[in-house]
């Protein structure tokens, strides 16, 4: 399948224009920062929560973790519903606080209690290094994705989708970017309804005998129904857990969402939306996960030597379209996968825009910028940030989308979580703390995955990774919380403005 698929073509020709005609109705609305940043709070609580399932229901979601049900069987679960447990913290600790303190940014929310400049400067830096491992795993995806649709390389299909997710952005901003994650999710959702009914109806409708099959087929047997395929021992348990259900709360383009609705009880309603959905979603999976490997394990048109996907293992679900329903449901399953990568991808790149301009350009100003001058540095911040993204995942094509996407959850559970939290909760909390705590977590974080095995050993080639855990919240969270408090506790005496509206 390296060829054109004509099919799968047309059909993804025809989502992209209708979300260039989105676009271009938007850009008429999108004149200032407010409904650049957070289409002026007009997007109500149910719209917002489908866009909010939107961001989260990314590549890593769908094909990467339909990848890792072939590859390991219910580990595939344990990513599903891990993230899925984070999101009663951000309904229930999060939602109301952000929507009243707010305006923009996270950093908005931090700066109400600490010293604005340097808060901006750690927070703002943070963000753009979580938004940049977010955007590889998307980036990874789109790359197969367009090289499934039109047979051209990697590089230029990655070249692809940051022309048309700045397209987006740049012209369309909050409102568009709102309506494409909307209209994604609901096609998404329905897409793999679709996969589910067809797989099941192999099975004659019956779950035991599609699972049944899987054992039969997989080279692992029995084993594809345990844990433990990808997660080795108890400390690597611990830090994905740790990374899963903490890391959403600290996901710069998630929180920006709680800024688009008119008030905290449509904030509310709009994270109960997207927790319902990415709940249906999680379970769709697991008939997509095992139905991958009862229908493609053992075909050689699928798979290769050692039951290993061709294409990688990003490939399951496009792979089960296929075999499934032809070109045609492939065609459908690509341009909606497709569709899902262009709309998370334009929502990160709108929080870095909006982190570059918001956070950082108006802190080394010695004036305060125009409105006109802070939107202009958005859309070049938005090039900038497009431009990294491309360059990355050139380096990061090979690994799953899945493992990328939650090294962004974990550097962001070790970093600005720990911060938001101490400042939304804890009333001793310092500027100096703050920061202290912060950048201990993210230096901690970053240099545990440089020695870990996504760099150490998957990128750098090395035999055993330093540092044994894929994702070192387990080390970096829990160091991020003590130095803030220690530093706030022992520091020089700082007493912090009181929360408004807390």
């Amino acid at each position: 399948m390296g060829t054109v698929n004509t099919t799968a073509l047309a059909i993804f020709v025809l989502l992209i224009l209708g979300t260039l005609l989105i676009t271009a109705w938007s850009a008429r609305r999108s004149g200032t920062r407010e409904q650049f940043y957070t289409a002026g709070g007009s997007i109500s609580g149910v719209q917002n929560g489908f866009a909010f399932a939107g961001d989260f229901l990314s590549a890593a979601a769908f094909l990467g973790v339909a990848g890792l049900y072939f590859a390991a069987g219910l580990d595939g679960l344990v990513y599903g519903l891990g993230a899925l447990i984070g999101w009663p913290v951000l309904l229930f600790l999060l939602a109301e606080r952000l929507r009243r303190l707010g305006r923009f940014t996270l950093t908005d929310v931090l700066t109400v209690r600490l010293a604005e400049r340097p808060v901006r400067i750690f927070s703002a830096s943070a963000n753009l290094i979580v938004l940049t491992f977010y955007m590889l795993s998307q980036m990874v995806g789109a790359g197969l994705l367009i090289n499934l649709l039109l047979g051209i390389s990697f590089a230029w299909s990655v070249v692809v989708v940051g022309g048309l997710m700045l397209v987006y952005v740049v012209f369309g901003g909050m409102v568009a970017t709102t309506w494409v994650q909307l209209i994604k999710a609901f096609l998404l959702m329905a897409t793999s309804v679709l996969l589910v009914l067809l797989v099941l109806g192999r099975f004659d409708f019956d779950f035991e005998r599609l699972l049944e099959g899987a054992i039969d087929r997989h080279p692992k047997g029995v084993g594809i129904m345990a844990p433990g395929g990808l997660i080795t021992d108890t400390g690597a348990a611990i830090s994905l857990a740790l990374t899963l259900i903490f890391g959403p709360a600290g996901l710069p383009h998630v929180l920006m969402r709680f800024f688009t609705v008119p008030n905290v009880v449509e904030a509310r309603r709009s994270a109960c939306v997207a927790t319902l959905l990415i709940a249906v979603f999680c379970f769709l999976m697991l008939v997509i996960g095992y139905g991958s490997i009862a229908v493609l394990s053992g075909d050689p048109q699928y798979v290769g030597e050692g039951n290993v996907l061709k294409g990688g293992s990003n490939m399951a679900a496009l792979h089960l379209a296929h075999a499934l329903g032809g070109d045609l449901l492939l065609g459908l399953v690509a341009a909606v996968a497709f569709a899902t990568i262009l709309a998370v991808v334009a929502g990160l790149t709108l929080a870095a825009a909006a982190t570059v301009s918001h956070d950082l350009y108006a802190v080394f100003r010695s004036r305060k910028p125009t409105e006109a001058e802070e939107l202009k540095v958005s859309r070049w911040a938005a090039f900038g940030f497009g431009a990294l993204g491309i360059v990355l995942s050139l380096a990061f094509q090979k690994e799953n989308i899945t493992f990328l996407s939650a090294t962004a959850m974990s550097v962001a559970a070790s970093s600005t979580f720990p911060v938001m939290m101490l400042t939304l909760f804890w009333g001793r909390i310092t500027t100096r703390g703050a920061i202290a705590g912060g950048v201990a977590g993210l230096v901690t974080a970053l240099v545990a995955l440089v020695l870990g095995p996504s760099v150490w050993v998957a990128v750098l080639g090395h035999a055993t990774p330093i540092f044994p855990y894929q994702y070192p919240t387990i080390l970096a969270m829990p160091l991020a919380f003590a130095v803030a408090v220690a530093v706030s506790l022992f520091g020089a005496a700082e007493p912090a403005r009181a929360v408004r509206g807390a």
